[in-house]
């Protein structure tokens, strides 16, 4: 079923025509791949766990989209036991570094009209489409994507930490974070709890979702995790204008504050199958 471009969409259109890991992220700078493996230690178990119970295992061929360091895919194989495993970045460099049977690493760029990868029985992508411009219509094409009775699992980031929530460094921080990734790279997370529905237009059934959230703890790898991306992130966080160089610097000493009380923003995760 074709989607049909929101408000919201349309304006995300309108931003720099800047890319993630072009500017923020990008994985040529030192330390990128230990910051991704970061969100990896906080967030692959969780992942791992909801494939197996959908039910992802031998045999299967899977399409890890925005594979990262590749600790999904790596996972998919040795774990659950997947038969193959496509994982597709615009850069490969952390993929290539580790062979592994199984694996074909696809340096590719998800958004462009030629990438057409095949027919998978599990598409996957955590925190892509959150990155990408038109994420309705991108959920349409990895459903496109699935061959019959394939599983389509999508997480991104949901923002807990800056709507309702105390007036502190953290929660400015977060929120600085937010706006100037958005004014950069385009990051949206606002309509990610809408995710569900969108698999649902998108065709597909039993669709269902959930949200873990990490706990924030000293030295724990999320709060490690978020400390890397401020550092990352400082200079489009403090052109919003929200937060200064001090502002930040306090938001650090809070996560390794054992009395800090906070969220941390969460993963929602949703899935669907094709008829």
């Amino acid at each position: 079923m074709a989607h049909s471009a929101s408000p919201r969409e349309n304006a995300r259109r309108t931003a720099d025509e800047q890319h993630y890991g072009e500017h923020v992220f990008r994985p040529q700078d030192e330390g990128e791949g230990d910051r991704i493996d970061l969100g990896a230690l906080a967030y692959d178990a969780t992942t791992t766990a909801r494939l197996r119970e959908l039910g992802v295992g031998p045999g299967w061929r899977c399409l890890d989209v925005g594979a990262g360091t590749g600790t999904v895919a790596r996972a998919l194989l040795r774990e659950a036991g997947a038969a193959e495993v496509v994982a597709v970045d615009r850069d490969v460099r952390f993929l290539a570094a580790e062979p592994t049977p199984g694996l074909t690493a696809l340096e590719a760029d998800i958004t462009s009209d030629g990438f057409a990868p095949g027919r998978f029985d599990l598409v996957h992508a955590r925190f892509v489409l959150m990155h990408l411009p038109e994420p309705g219509r991108m959920i349409d094409r990895l459903a496109a994507m699935l061959a019959p009775g394939g599983l389509l699992v999508v997480s991104d980031a949901v923002d807990l930490t800056t709507r309702d929530s105390p007036e502190n460094s953290f929660t400015s921080t977060m929120r600085a974070m937010w706006q100037g990734l958005h004014e950069t790279i385009g990051t949206d997370v606002t309509w990610v709890p809408n995710c569900p529905r969108m698999l649902g237009t998108a065709g597909l059934q039993s669709v269902a979702a959930e949200i873990h959230v990490p706990p924030l703890v000293p030295g724990s790898p999320i709060n490690r995790f978020w400390v890397e991306t401020w550092q990352r992130a400082r200079p489009a966080m403090t052109a919003t204008g929200l937060v200064d160089e001090a502002t930040i610097d306090d938001a650090v000493r809070c996560l390794d504050a054992p009395g800090f009380h906070g969220f941390s923003p969460g993963m929602l995760t949703a899935w669907g199958r094709r008829p």
